[in-house]
């Protein structure tokens, strides 16, 4: 008899324990599926908003998306490039992995510095997508520029817009009269 009643409290311990963790568990699974509901909710909305699926095409429409871009895309429209190079022939990389980085680097910094007004008035380009347009600049010009290009690979040659800066923009340099010289 005196066996019976520890026997008995331990297995209700047991059970108590096994209740607890049971309720516990379904609060966690509550809990992390309400939060990933929230998540998935607010990344389709962003990305339905945003168009997202827009910016995984060629138009140079999807760059107006945003309107802190529309000078861009309006003096493009003037440019002597507009019959012949949309935004992505000129401001990514032409090898496809590189186009991707590049693509998903500006997405997201462009997407952060617009959500946030956090961006120089006029826009300037990066240092690292200035190089990745002087590239697209000498991949489409190659026939014409490679008698003119350094010999050795690590020399320095000069900026393709330092002497074309109206070529992709047309009035790039009325509508853009701030830039600072070394940043063409």
């Amino acid at each position: 008899m005196t066996h019976e009643k520890p026997a008995s409290q331990k297995l209700y311990r047991t059970r108590n324990r096994y209740a607890k963790a049971k309720v516990l568990a379904g609060l966690f699974s509550s809990f992390f599926a309400i939060l990933l509901g929230v998540v998935l909710g607010l990344g389709a909305f962003t990305f339905g908003y945003g168009k997202g699926a827009s910016y995984l095409s060629n138009d140079p429409k999807t760059c107006v998306n945003c309107h802190v871009m529309q000078e861009s895309y309006d003096t493009w429209e003037k440019s002597s490039h507009h019959d012949v190079a949309v935004c992505n022939d000129c401001h990514l990389s032409h090898d496809p992995i590189g186009k991707w980085v590049t693509k998903a680097d500006n997405g997201f910094f462009h997407s952060l510095a617009f959500t946030f007004n956090d961006y120089p008035d006029p826009l300037r380009i990066k240092p690292r997508n200035r190089l990745v347009t002087q590239h697209a600049c000498l991949h489409c010009h190659a026939d014409f520029v490679h008698n003119m290009l350094p010999a050795s690979p690590h020399s320095e040659t000069m900026s393709c817009v330092h002497c074309h800066a109206d070529v992709g923009h047309s009035l790039h340099s009325r509508v853009y009269p701030t830039l600072e010289p070394d940043s063409r």
